[in-house]
């Protein structure tokens, strides 16, 4: 009997594909069933690949059959474990992806993430590691047309999740996570350039990226961040997982527009937080040294803006980490450099002082609120540290400011200062409170920061009144700590060729030559702006020397300021003056009357001296010189406690008295108008003691009623008579005296009064020649030029008349 045909092949299978149908199968799946072996490890067909690579490019719309084809015997090979075929699989779609760049090609890549998915999908590996591998080639290709349903959401949080890989075996865990970061830097290079993709800087997937690679980076130790450009790093580098890490984070910061900085930087900041990584600093300084050296340099001040709202946001944190975010706000600014600040400039600096303020709070009231943590108790020196932070902090921004921007912080911190008398109401003899006087520090500090390099060529704009007067009325205040600071920023501010250092000793110096000083004539402007505040700067001086809390370094940075003075700003009239303060000082020293220990007024003399030693040396008089160098000689041999050298010491040798000094130790006023004259110097204006001028501005810091405010002058006076010589008291101004000067008594006046004529009439009759009289000069004359003077009358509308007397 006959056997029906099915019968036969059943009892004799084929080897492969049925006999009768295989000739009826399409050419494409033979095409792809002949570029496997019947060996696996022999590898790919390439003979047969060639073919159908050729059928791909010559029939581009059977691509999508050839993809989908295989991806099922993809997907049938990993379910039997069959890995040989897989990888021959996938490596013949890498070739296929190389090669086609046709309109269909978009179906074809379905069926090639269908298959990469797969394999990420497999717990096993190497299957891991191999789909990873396909996708960054695919990463690499450039396509023709763009797809609009395309989705890698997947592969974000898949990548992701390989890169916190915690596989036992070390080595395989590390390739495991190196691939997951190439996976990562492969969707970025797909989809960050491509509008019509899945938006790659969403903080969806942001918030998955970032933390990923910073994971990794953070698994690895670095003494230091790389430079801006990373350097070619060797081929075992190269398989460190932190270098590639690093280099997978500069790519996607580079890449970052101005709009999708906020998103790439908000979860480093979020890493930060969850895993307390602020108190240790040197990560967080890391990452955003790679941050601020990969993004684009006029985006810099979007970072920092950032890092100033996590701040503020942090306010009622620990200071370990307040102090975190500032040091890398540090960092940050100095890479930053111009563009570190960007448009708000007065906001960056306002977020510094207002944490500034909110650190002395926190130490003065020992605890705080802490959020959702309840009341916390401060630690003081962690306080002070972050104070000191910040304070740097501010110097390090400012540093980046060009002039007039620095000018307009300077103006903006010294807003900020509590001035007694001006932003400060006290009551009276009521000292000014510890938080006060505690901020004035921390604010004058900054200002020392901000001062510091300050470079100008016009001082009268980049000083205005607005900013010097309150400086300078900080210099009467009794806080040692406070003049320091307010003298170290005039320094600052003065020294424009860096001969500040070169009076950092106060000394004889026999040659000034040694000191290499860098002098320029004296400009217009600095002409101008001494004419305007040089009595205001010696008067400072002056008083400066006569507080008991002064020190050795007080009367060291005093000495500077006279140096400084003396090179950047002296004219002849200046150097006048100066001399004259000098000599003022000198007999400041020898009064009785002011209550100086023994030490201060040694110090004053000593400080009269060296700057005198100075000054006769930069005239290069002879006889000025001669006189000045034979006091100093017999300062040496009878009194050397009047001299630097004596007093300066860690314990100087202290005279019992200075009741009475010899002449031959003092310098003579007379004999030195006497040799200046000779060189066409003001001999009048020398020959006058310096007397400060005096205004209401000590009321702001010491006195404490209107009647020492207006009886000011008279003090003064009086006091400075009594030392160096026998004058006519001051005459004390009264109503009498008034009437007197007039020269008419009060009823005369009355009757003189014509009620029929208008009063501006009788204003001008009687009391404008009282007005018109030209009150006294410091000196007692206007000088006009050397050897010659007149006197001249202020009018009206010029004088200055205390505040207290103003209605």
């Amino acid at each position: 009997m006959l056997q029906k045909p099915y019968m036969l092949f059943a009892i004799n299978p084929p080897p492969r594909v049925c006999g009768c149908c295989g000739a009826l199968r399409p050419r494409y799946k033979r095409l792809v069933d002949n570029i496997f072996p019947e060996d696996p490890e022999d590898g790919l067909v390439k003979a047969n690949m060639e073919k159908l690579t050729f059928y791909a490019l010559s029939a581009p719309e059977k691509l999508d059959r050839i993809g989908a084809y295989l991806s099922e015997r993809l997907s049938r090979d990993v379910a039997r474990h069959r890995y040989g075929y897989v990888c021959i699989a996938m490596e013949a779609l890498d070739q296929l992806l190389m090669a086609c760049h046709c309109q269909s090609i978009n179906l074809f890549v379905e069926s090639f993430l269908k298959m990469v998915r797969k394999l990420l999908e497999s717990d096993k590996p190497n299957l891991q590691i191999l789909g990873t591998n396909s996708f960054v080639k695919f990463a690499n290709i450039e396509e023709d047309t763009p797809s609009y349903h395309r989705s890698y959401d997947f592969f974000v949080s898949r990548f992701s999740e390989m890169c916190h890989s915690n596989y036992e075996d070390p080595d395989i865990r590390t390739k495991i996570r190196m691939a997951g970061i190439k996976g990562l830097q492969g969707v970025v290079r797909k989809t960050v350039n491509d509008e019509l993709q899945a938006n790659i800087w969403d903080p969806q997937h942001m918030d998955k990226i970032v933390p990923s690679l910073l994971f990794n980076l953070q698994s690895g130790e670095r003494t230091e961040s790389r430079s801006p450009s990373p350097l070619q790093a060797s081929e075992k580098e190269k398989e460190s997982p932190v270098e590639l890490t690093e280099r997978c984070f500069r790519e996607l910061l580079g890449r970052a527009a101005y709009g999708n900085i906020k998103n790439a930087v908000s979860p480093v900041l979020m890493h930060m937080d969850n895993h307390s990584l602020w108190e240790e600093k040197i990560f967080a300084v890391r990452c955003f040294k790679i941050i601020m050296y990969s993004i684009q340099s006029q985006h810099s001040h979007l970072v920092i803006q950032q890092l100033l709202g996590h701040l503020d946001a942090n306010s009622k944190n620990s200071a370990k980490v307040r102090a975190g975010i500032v040091e890398v706000l540090l960092e940050a600014a100095a890479i930053a450099a111009s563009g570190s600040v960007g448009p708000t400039v007065l906001e960056v600096f306002n977020t510094l002082l207002r944490q500034l303020r909110l650190s002395v709070d926190y130490e003065l009231t020992g605890s705080y609120d802490g959020t959702n943590i309840g009341t916390q108790i401060i630690k003081a020196h962690e306080e002070r540290q972050l104070q000191e932070a910040v304070i740097r902090t501010i110097g390090s921004f400012a540093n980046t400011l060009p002039t007039y921007q620095r000018s307009e912080v300077m103006l903006f911190i010294m807003g900020k200062i509590p001035v007694p008398g001006v932003n400060l109401t006290l009551p009276p003899n009521e000292l000014v409170p510890q938080g006060t006087q505690m901020i004035q520090i921390m604010l004058l500090k900054s200002l020392v920061q901000v001062t510091m390099g300050f470079q100008t060529t016009n001082m009268l704009t980049a000083l205005p009144d607005t900013f010097l007067d309150p400086l300078l009325s900080f210099s009467l205040i009794n806080h040692p700590e406070v003049r320091l600071l307010v003298l170290q920023i005039l320094l600052s501010l003065i020294d424009r060729h860096d001969n500040r250092p070169k009076f950092a000793t106060v000394c004889i110096i026999s040659d000034i030559s040694v000191l290499k000083l860098k002098v320029d004539k004296c400009s217009r402007q600095d002409n101008l702006f001494m004419k305007k505040h040089g009595q205001h700067l010696c008067r400072h001086i002056y008083l400066g020397c006569k507080e008991q809390s002064s020190s050795q370094q007080h009367y060291e940075t005093l000495y500077a300021l006279l140096g400084l003075l003396c090179v950047e700003l002296a004219n002849e009239e200046v150097v006048v003056d100066l001399i004259r303060l000098a000599l003022a000082l000198q007999d400041l020293a020898l009064c009785t009357d002011e209550d100086l220990t023994i030490y201060n007024r040694c110090a004053v003399h000593a400080l009269s001296a060296a700057y005198l030693n100075l000054i006769c040396q930069l005239t290069t008089v002879p006889a000025f010189c001669q006189h000045i160098h034979e006091v100093i000689e017999v300062r040496q041999k009878e009194s050397p406690y009047l001299l630097p050298e004596g007093i300066f010491l860690e314990c100087p040798t202290l005279p019992p008295s200075l009741e009475r000094v010899e002449s031959g130790v003092l310098f003579l006023q007379s004999k030195i108008a006497e040799v200046l004259g000779g060189s066409g110097y003001n001999t009048d204006r020398l020959a006058t003691p310096y007397v400060p001028q005096c205004t209401d501005e000590d009321r702001l810091s010491k006195r404490k009623s209107i009647g020492e405010t207006i009886s000011l002058q008279v003090e003064v006076e009086h006091s400075f008579d009594a030392c160096v010589s026998q004058r006519t008291p001051a005459e004390e101004i009264t109503f009498e005296t008034l009437k007197s000067a007039i020269g008419m008594s009060t009823v005369s006046l009355a009757l003189s009064y014509n009620y029929n004529s208008p009063l501006s009439e009788f204003v001008l009759t009687n009391l404008s020649p009282l007005f018109s009289r030209p009150p006294p000069s410091p000196s007692g004359t206007i000088s006009l030029g050397y050897g010659q003077s007149q006197s001249r009358s202020v009018p009206i509308y010029e004088m200055k008349f205390p505040d207290l007397c103003v209605y």
